[in-house]
């Protein structure tokens, strides 16, 4: 289906000009109009309905569907609407048309975008069941297991109204129907489009309840179902609805530049079409406008908009070998606008979408267009998505299975499967609820891969810790940490698309997950996971050891209580488990650090540990004794904000330096004992150390040590890392403020 051609809120269908090897004029199908429901309701009861005959009220939808199936058996279709009107007769939609209009219309919003006929079939019989006296075992007896499944999967969506109890439920059961056969959403989708095309003769509250849900669940489902064609027309009238003075707004640009005298868009694709004419490519050309929506957001984006900004143009070629061909020459002949390419042929979309995105500028103007290439086969994919992708169960072609013969499904994508694994750990129908809207708004999905090469698909944002719950399920509370493109990693790593990741995983069967993996969880399936094995197993906080009396004098006669403790690697441990700065006093001679201030005692923070050639300065505390800090600490900051001197420092001529070091590694027998012994190898010497109790088999560790020389420092820390199970070496870094 042509968006642009059946929705009055559109700019207008797409202009075609031909290039290379097909000859300007070459006709076209005209894009069908909007089927005038009211004449469309007569024929239905006036027109012939005889045994074996093809009904006059279904002679467009089979005419769009015989455009896609030349070979197609009409006679399931010819029984489905004989049942449909005669079950539906007598009864009114609230506009005024007989209701089997709504069968009809929906049938040809399928049938339009290439729908086979079983769709087709169940979609006539959509309403039956729910609105009728027609029974499931009826269906199922004359038109067979598939079309009884596709009717009970959208009746048991519109038996029950919308409602705060009833509606998570009603979407659960539509999910759950649509992860066996995709084509329940297909229909689902086509049902709600008709709906919000209808939607002026309800309420203004009910339209709004009506467009609210269409916005947050199935425009996303639209979306990542890949069903533009369907996305961009009920996005635009949600807009209408929801938004109605922006939207007058919008449509108010769109009339203004439709009646402009000159086209630039026109005008550069008759530059394409030569440039691709000269270089032998057979490519059709054609001016794609945007829809309403696409407009407002380009329009917020960029301000004033030319009229390039209308729309965009749309190459079509046979091969995809043609595609790079064709981009080839545009950013040869053109002058390309680099951060406007995007390959979704080597690397599609998540919801199928393949094509080349690129945008050009004509030479003598300046003027950019944006330029989308890609096949004729893309394309249609790219409008109808799974609906293009024909019934599920038929025998998939050989190049559709994996080497083990294990097929691959279009119709199952990962965002679904993964949708219906975590909805079943959905402890009630408001968490469900509410996790399905925010699972839906994650619009983007990146592609990492497995050390075998398989591929995880996981949304925008998400962390090993999602990776881990997307390939071991249960089994990732184990997890220890991974491996991020070879190299070691926290689980709380941040994955970019096309990362390789290998989790490292742990023996213990009943292991448990760490809390703060809830922090670092994105996806529904890890926090829900997580959040059930925490509630059955619930880990009890750890007893604070308990502080020595003098240690208690000391740090609370400490007016900058952070500077005497080590750094810590993490600002909610306990203050027991915290690195210490234990040991002898930081001793430093005047010779190591100049300070302008005689007499006064120099002591190097332990919340930073400057060592040279850090930037420093200082401030004067009790007792005649001046601190000195980097001058990034947030100590530094916090000091200036209070109003306290800073006093000139400089370090001096020696290069010993005094250094806090955090160490994070796997547990494992004689560690400790190998790192102590590298770190005595590179000339350290261990002032002291904190060995925190192992967490997960993770340990972190927290040594103080002296250098004879600053300069091997970096010599040091990469003999750390050296020694196998340390992931992970740092300074104590500057403590953050809270700003």
């Amino acid at each position: 289906m042509n968006a642009e051609a059946v929705n009055p809120a559109s700019p207008g269908p797409m202009t075609p000009a031909v290039a290379g090897g097909v000859a300007p004029s070459a006709p076209r199908r005209k894009s069908r109009p909007r089927i005038d429901l009211r004449r469309l309701g007569r024929a239905a009861l006036l027109g012939s309905t005889a045994r074996g005959r093809l009904p006059d009220a279904i002679g467009h939808v089979v005419e769009a569907h015989r455009a896609h199936h030349p070979d197609a058996d009409l006679d399931p279709l010819r029984r489905a609407y004989v049942l449909a009107e005669s079950s539906h007769r007598g009864q009114m939609r609230k506009s005024g048309e007989p209701y089997i209009t709504h069968p009809l219309a929906v049938t040809l919003i399928l049938a339009e975008l290439g729908a086979e006929t079983t769709t087709l079939t169940a979609s006539l019989l959509h309403d039956t069941v729910e609105d009728t006296e027609v029974t499931l075992d009826q269906v199922g007896e004359e038109f067979g297991a598939e079309v009884r499944y596709l009717v009970d999967g959208v009746t048991k969506l519109e038996k029950v109204d919308y409602g705060a109890a009833a509606e998570p439920e009603t979407f659960r059961k539509m999910l759950l129907a649509t992860g066996n056969d995709v084509r329940v959403m297909s229909i689902k989708l086509a049902d709600r489009l008709h709906n919000m095309r209808t939607l002026g003769v309800m309420r203004r509250e009910k339209q709004e309840r009506i467009a609210k849900v269409t916005r947050d669940v199935l425009i996303p489902l639209a979306e990542r179902l890949g069903v533009q064609a369907l996305k961009s027309e009920l996005e635009d009238l949600v807009f209408a609805v929801m938004h109605p003075e922006e939207y007058e707004h919008t449509r108010k640009l769109v009339d203004e530049n439709a009646a402009r005298a000159d086209d630039p868009l026109a005008a550069v694709a008759d530059e394409v079409r030569k440039v691709l004419r000269e270089a032998d490519i057979t490519a059709e050309v054609l001016i794609r406008p945007r829809h309403f929506v696409s407009v407002h957001r380009v329009s917020r984006k960029r301000g004033p908009l030319g009229g390039a900004d209308f729309g965009r143009l749309l190459v079509l070629v046979q091969e995809d070998a043609d595609c790079y061909a064709v981009l080839g020459e545009l950013h040869t002949c053109m002058t390309p606008v680099v951060s406007e390419f995007k390959d979704f042929i080597a690397v599609p979309k998540f919801n199928l979408y393949q094509s080349l995105h690129t945008a050009v500028a004509r030479a003598h103007d300046g003027q950019v267009v944006e330029v989308l290439i890609r096949t004729h086969q893309m394309h249609k994919v790219a409008e109808a998505g799974v609906v293009a992708l024909g019934n599920p169960y038929a025998q998939p072609p050989e190049e559709q299975t994996t080497g083990d013969g294990e097929r691959i499904d279009p119709t199952r994508p990962g965002w679904l499967s993964r949708l219906l694994d975590w909805q079943r750990g959905a402890p009630d129908p408001d968490t469900f609820w509410s996790t399905l809207r925010e699972d839906l708004a994650q619009d983007r999905e990146i592609t990492v891969f497995r050390p075998d090469g398989r591929a995880l698909g996981l949304p925008e944002g998400a962390t090993c810790v999602d990776a881990a719950y997307a390939q071991y399920g249960e089994d990732a509370h184990a997890s220890m940490g991974a491996r991020v493109n070879g190299r070691l990693a926290t689980m709380s790593t941040v994955l970019r698309d096309g990362d390789t990741v290998q989790l490292l995983m742990g023996q213990d069967p009943a292991s448990q997950p760490s809390r703060e993996w809830l922090e670092h969880a994105h996806t529904p399936a890890a926090r829900i996971a997580i959040q059930r094995r925490l509630a059955s197993h619930p880990v009890p906080e750890p007893e604070p050891e308990p502080v020595p009396a003098a240690e208690a004098e000391r740090t609370s006669g400490n007016s900058e209580g952070s500077e005497s403790s080590g750094g810590s690697l993490s600002g909610d441990a306990p203050a027991a488990q915290r690195p210490a700065a234990d040991g002898p006093p930081l001793r430093t001679a005047s010779a190591d650090v100049l300070v302008d201030l005689p007499g006064a005692t120099v002591r190097l923070a332990g919340c930073c540990t400057p060592v040279p050639p850090d930037e420093i300065t200082g401030f004067a505390v009790r007792g005649g004794v001046v601190t000195v800090h980097r001058a990034e600490c947030a100590v530094v900051t916090r000091m200036k904000s209070a109003g306290r001197p800073e006093v000139g420092v400089g370090w001096g001529e020696s290069t010993q330096c005094r250094v806090t070091l955090l160490a994070e590694s796997f547990g494992r027998p004689h560690l400790l004992a190998d790192l102590t012994e590298a770190m005595a190898l590179e000339g350290a010497e261990i002032v002291s150390a904190t060995v925190e109790p192992p967490d997960r088999q993770r340990v972190r560790h927290s040594y103080t040590v002296l250098l004879p020389d600053a300069a091997r420092l970096p010599a040091l820390m990469r003999a750390m890392r050296d020694v196998a199970g340390v992931y992970d070496v740092s300074r104590a870094q500057p403590q953050t403020t809270g700003v």
